[in-house]
């Protein structure tokens, strides 16, 4: 039973620290949708989709209304289409993303994922048509979402998927050129990918998952922040106390609101992701977060340090307010969606490397980061190949996602729009890494694989 103060506790930090539910996700099984005939695989996708999902926005709306919590995005993810088309006659999985992007039209959904494929330790004939794809299909969706798992701690990183990314890159950066690259911002790389996430672009639904689940993702980084100005001057101590007690509240609010949305839509319930997911709204960055623990700025050195603080406590507190927390579970640092990141980045407090030095210890990784639309497709790769050892080799999700800006240079400033935002285009290094990428193969699995 909610005490009165509790409620309007919640109450304060919807209204003035940007609290809300970040997006409640569909997760679709379209094992079953497999057909040889494109026609008929097609039309199978579409009327599962529409028919499991009928209900989702009007559900989360009743929710929003009855609760008064704000729920931003309605979303879907899908079994990864390498896996159901496989069996298609087709060169291109065009039609399959026309589908999606016509299933989650249909259902007022915000973004549909699972426009993906599994390569972490080799190709199938599946996954090389999606990899073909995934420019023309990013360009020719508004909706759709791909991700690309091609590494991971058990099986080592798939070098020629890496280098086959960096070049997908740049031909879906210029398709989408006159909207800054957006395609590449619907396109996540991952090593160590989790099967459950309900956070875009990287959302997919797993082949360990059931037929259908909802799955929660909440976000708060004011109510973070606004905790930590009750405590300063205070001990480390204290400061994690404060941000575990911060995530559990925000956590008690997603199981409420999953588990309403498990019963109102008979769909069983999955887990609660508490991933403090900022925006380019005024108070609602993880990079202030890190500020009130006493750094000038995002990117000072101790960046490292008071994030691993941060995403630690985040995940103990979501621990201890649900059995069933999942995902990814700690602290994003997009950079065009944070306004602090913003902000560092522009004054150059901020660069790639601190950034790849503080994916160390968050929950995703290098993420919408804008950078030359000149830099070469091997040194995308290159980043790639550098974001996924840290996954591989510290056993933990990492993920890219950048965007070369066709016709935009170091200092520039893209604009991507809504909750994606804005980003000034950072520098790269400027030595080749083209012979490194070439060699190919796969870095094998480091010794803590061993685990058996």
């Amino acid at each position: 039973m909610l005490l009165p103060q509790e409620i309007l506790e919640t109450q304060r930090m919807i209204r003035d620290q940007h609290l809300d539910i970040r997006t409640i996700t569909m997760g679709i099984s379209l094992r079953d949708c497999c057909h040889p005939d494109p026609d008929e695989c097609c039309r199978l996708i579409y009327n599962k989709i529409t028919a499991l999902a009928a209900n989702l926005v009007d559900v989360a709306q009743e929710i929003s209304f009855k609760y008064g919590i704000p729920i931003i995005n309605k979303r879907i993810a899908v079994t990864p289409i390498a896996l159901v088309a496989e069996s298609c006659r087709l060169d291109s999985y065009l039609p399959l993303a026309q589908t999606l992007d016509r299933a989650a039209g249909e259902l007022g959904i915000n973004f549909i994922g699972g426009f993906s494929a599994l390569v972490h330790k080799g190709f199938t004939r599946g996954d090389r048509i999606l990899f073909n794809s995934l420019p023309e299909s990013l360009a020719g969706t508004q909706r759709v979402c791909a991700s690309v798992n091609l590494a991971s701690t058990r099986s080592g990183i798939n070098m020629d998927a890496v280098a086959e990314m960096g070049r997908i890159l740049k031909k879906t950066a210029a398709l989408t050129g006159d909207k800054n690259g957006l395609g590449c911002a619907k396109l996540v790389v991952f090593a160590n990918a989790p099967e459950d996430n309900p956070f875009m672009a990287g959302a997919f639904h797993g082949t360990g998952e059931g037929e259908s689940v909802i799955n929660v993702g909440v976000s708060g980084p004011g109510v973070v922040a606004a905790a930590l100005r009750q405590a300063e001057g205070k001990d480390f101590g204290v400061v994690s106390e404060t941000i575990k007690k911060a995530a559990f509240k925000i956590t008690r609010m997603g199981e409420l609101v999953a588990r309403e949305a498990s019963a109102r839509l008979g769909v069983p319930f999955g887990i609660v992701d508490l991933s403090l997911a900022p925006t380019p709204a005024r108070g609602d960055s993880v990079a202030h977060i890190l500020e009130e623990m006493g750094l000038e700025r995002c990117g000072a050195h101790g960046s490292t340090a008071a994030l691993a603080l941060l995403n630690d406590a985040v995940k103990k507190g979501g621990a201890m307010a649900s059995s069933y927390v999942g995902g990814l579970s700690g602290a994003f640092i997009p950079v065009s969606e944070d306004a602090g990141m913003i902000r560092a980045a522009a004054e150059g407090a901020l660069t790639l490397e601190k950034l790849e030095a503080m994916t160390c210890v968050c929950s995703v990784g290098l993420d919408m980061i804008a950078l030359p639309g000149d830099t070469p497709a091997s040194t995308l790769a290159a980043i790639i190949a550098d974001e996924a050892a840290i996954g591989v080799i510290n056993n933990k999700t990492t993920a890219v996602r950048i965007i070369p800006v066709p016709g935009k240079k170091v200092g520039d400033m893209a604009e991507f729009g809504g909750l994606l935002g804005r980003a000034p285009v950072m520098g790269v290094k400027n030595y080749s890494s083209e012979t490194f990428i070439a060699r190919g193969g796969r870095i094998p699995a480091p010794l803590n694989a061993l685990r058996n």
